[in-house]
C-alpha cells in the first residue's frame, strides 16, 4: 500500500519500503506475541484492508448507516457536508406567488402549487429510485454518515417540500437511520 499511495515507509523514508516493513515487523513482534487475532492483510487493498476492519469492528453489533436528508438555500451557500447534492431550482417558485411567499414547502399551499407541475412528480420518482439504490451501496461500503442535499434558491419552499417527500418515500429502508433537517427554511 505504501508503493500504491506513493509515500516513504514511515519506519524507513530513506530506504526502500520492503526495508521499512521489515523494520515494522521486528518494531512489532512484541505486540504480535499478544494478538489475539493475526491476519495478513498485504493482499488488500486500501478499500478490501477498510471494508475488514470494519467487519471486525462491527461483529455483534447492529451498525446502522445514518443518512440525513438536508434542505438548503444556495443563496445561504452549500452544505458543507453534503455527499450527495440536488439542485431543484428548476420547479416553479413559490416565492413569485405573493400568498405563497412567506410560507414554506411544509404548508399545503405550497405543496400544491408545486405537485401542479409534472416534472416535481417524475423528479421524485427518479431521485427516490436512484437514492434506493445507492443507500445500500453506501452502507455495504462501510459509510458511517451520508448526507443528501437538496437545494432552492433561498430554501424555504422547493427544497423543503422536497426533502419532505423524499424523507417520507425513504422511512421504509432498513439499516438505516434516517433524519430531516431544513437548515434555512426559517432564516430571515
Amino acid at each position: 500500500r505504501f508503493s500504491e499511495t506513493r509515500r516513504p515507509h514511515p519506519l524507513a523514508p530513506d530506504q526502500t519500503v520492503v526495508e521499512g516493513i521489515a523494520n515494522e515487523r521486528r518494531a512489532l513482534a512484541g505486540i504480535k506475541q499478544l494478538a489475539d487475532r493475526v491476519f495478513d492483510t498485504s493482499g488488500l487493498t486500501v478499500h478490501e484492508l477498510r471494508r475488514s476492519f470494519m467487519d471486525l469492528s462491527r461483529v455483534g453489533v447492529d451498525k446502522k448507516l445514518s443518512v440525513t436528508v438536508l434542505s438548503f438555500g444556495y443563496k445561504h451557500g452549500i452544505p458543507y457536508e453534503s455527499d450527495l447534492l440536488f439542485d431543484v431550482r428548476f420547479l416553479p417558485n413559490p416565492y413569485f406567488v405573493r400568498t405563497l411567499r412567506s410560507l414554506t414547502g411544509r404548508d399545503r399551499a405550497v405543496q400544491e402549487y408545486l405537485e401542479k407541475s409534472r416534472a416535481t412528480g417524475i423528479f421524485l420518482d427518479k431521485t427516490t429510485e436512484l437514492l434506493r439504490f445507492l443507500i445500500p451501496q453506501y452502507s455495504a461500503e462501510g459509510k458511517s454518515y451520508l448526507t443528501i442535499a437538496i437545494g432552492c434558491t433561498g430554501g424555504r419552499h422547493r427544497s423543503v417540500m422536497i426533502s419532505e417527500r423524499i424523507h417520507s418515500r425513504l422511512c421504509e429502508l432498513d439499516g438505516v437511520l434516517l433524519r430531516l433537517k431544513h437548515r434555512d427554511a426559517f432564516a430571515e
